[in-house]
């Protein structure tokens, strides 16, 4: 009979290599499948429909369609938050603000290789195995297998929570077909008690009830996973966000708990990779954006949503030094950024953005973003903007 593997020998080789949490689990089928497939249903997860492609969700249903005879799910946590930037310098408005865990290094890269480095080590320790590795990829529902592996629970912002230290950690999964002496227990499923703050500080309300997010309100879907028009409505309600959003976590009370990082990799070298200028921001070439951003996993965003997204927060800004940034934009190569760029100069001017405004629209070739700015001038006329 095959022998099974010491989960203490694995727990070990991981903190060995910097993991910050590790918790293996039988790889069963996610309890919360049927909860996923009602929130595909209820079309809350927008315009991702990867999410709700059959092959996608046989994954979900049965980890051996990933990896055939799997036998174990190993799910490790990076803790990423450096807590040392100001809420002032955050909350600036002149500034954009990116979330945490988008300061350092690309997390993707950094989990992937020591998973990898940890995969070999049990390869070798255990005489061969078949693997798999995911960080943010994998059609998985990990939130879910890392409550089983008892690395947390899932909070009514529906991020998995530790109670030692909040939810400012990153996941990663390493699939095998062995099996282990000892698989851990589950958390429990919550300890969120009566507790509201995360539902009530969320600018768009983008929580319909407690435990379901519907993503088309929120700030990191819009900001990151939207590619197109973002909703006029919700503008406004994205303050000075450019990339991601930290404020359901930020108020949790388990965030308490949270200690800096000491990954080096996540450590915050310049303060403009989490809260840069707006100014410089709206003036980056896609070749200062590559170099400025170089390893970060903002470099995922692309310049023009960059830029889309910085044309928002400057218009919610309030500052009028951004209009010549703004005017160059309106002649950019992008519908998407003329548009938006047009939607901030009308916030930020006034009725004084019109004969500006009116001189884009002459020369726009776009029918969507010529739509867009015929909208930003009714509104302005209307002012409702």
């Amino acid at each position: 009979m095959e022998a099974a593997f010491e989960s203490v020998r694995l727990k070990e080789r991981a903190q060995q290599l910097g993991f910050s949490m590790l918790g293996v689990t039988r790889a069963l089928p996610s309890p919360r499948l049927e909860a996923y497939l009602r929130w595909i249903a209820a079309g809350y997860h927008g315009t991702m429909a990867y999410m709700a492609r059959a092959d996608r969700v046989a994954r979900r249903r049965d980890l051996n369609v990933i990896l055939p005879n799997v036998r174990s799910l190993i799910v490790v946590g990076l803790a990423y938050h450096t807590l040392n930037v100001p809420a002032a310098v955050l909350r600036d408005p002149t500034r954009g603000r990116i979330a945490a865990y988008a300061w350092g290094l690309d997390y993707h890269e950094v989990i992937a290789a020591r998973l990898e480095a940890l995969a070999a080590w049990l390869r070798a320790e255990s005489g061969g195995m078949a693997y798999r590795v995911y960080v943010d990829t994998g059609a998985i529902l990990e939130r879910s297998h890392a409550q089983q592996a008892g690395l947390g629970f899932i909070g009514k912002n529906t991020v998995l929570i530790d109670p030692k230290r909040g939810s400012y950690f990153l996941l990663g999964e390493l699939l095998t077909d062995l099996a282990f002496d000892r698989y851990d227990e589950p958390h429990r499923e919550t300890m969120c008690g009566t507790c509201v703050r995360c539902q009530s500080a969320c600018p768009t309300a983008a929580f319909p009830q407690p435990y379901v997010l519907d993503a088309r309100r929120c700030i990191s879907y819009l900001t990151i996973e939207y590619k197109g028009y973002v909703p006029r409505g919700l503008r406004p309600l994205l303050g000075n966000w450019i990339m991601g959003c930290d404020i359901c976590m930020d108020v949790c009370p388990f965030t308490r708990f949270a200690t800096p990082t000491p990954e080096p990799a996540f450590q915050l070298r310049d303060i403009e990779r989490a809260a840069p200028r707006l100014a410089r921001l709206l003036s980056l070439s896609a070749a200062e954006f590559a170099a400025f951003f170089a390893g970060s996993p903002i470099l995922r965003l692309k310049h023009e949503r960059l830029l889309r997204n910085a044309c928002i927060a400057a218009g919610n800004s309030g500052d009028a030094s951004l209009l010549p940034h703004l005017d160059a934009l309106l002649e950019s190569a992008s519908p998407l950024v003329r548009a938006h760029a047009a939607w901030a100069v009308a916030r930020l001017a006034g009725r004084a953005a019109r004969e500006a405004l009116q001189a884009a629209l002459a020369r726009e070739t776009d029918a969507e973003c010529a739509t867009e700015i015929e909208t930003t001038l009714a509104d302005l006329d209307a002012g409702s903007l």
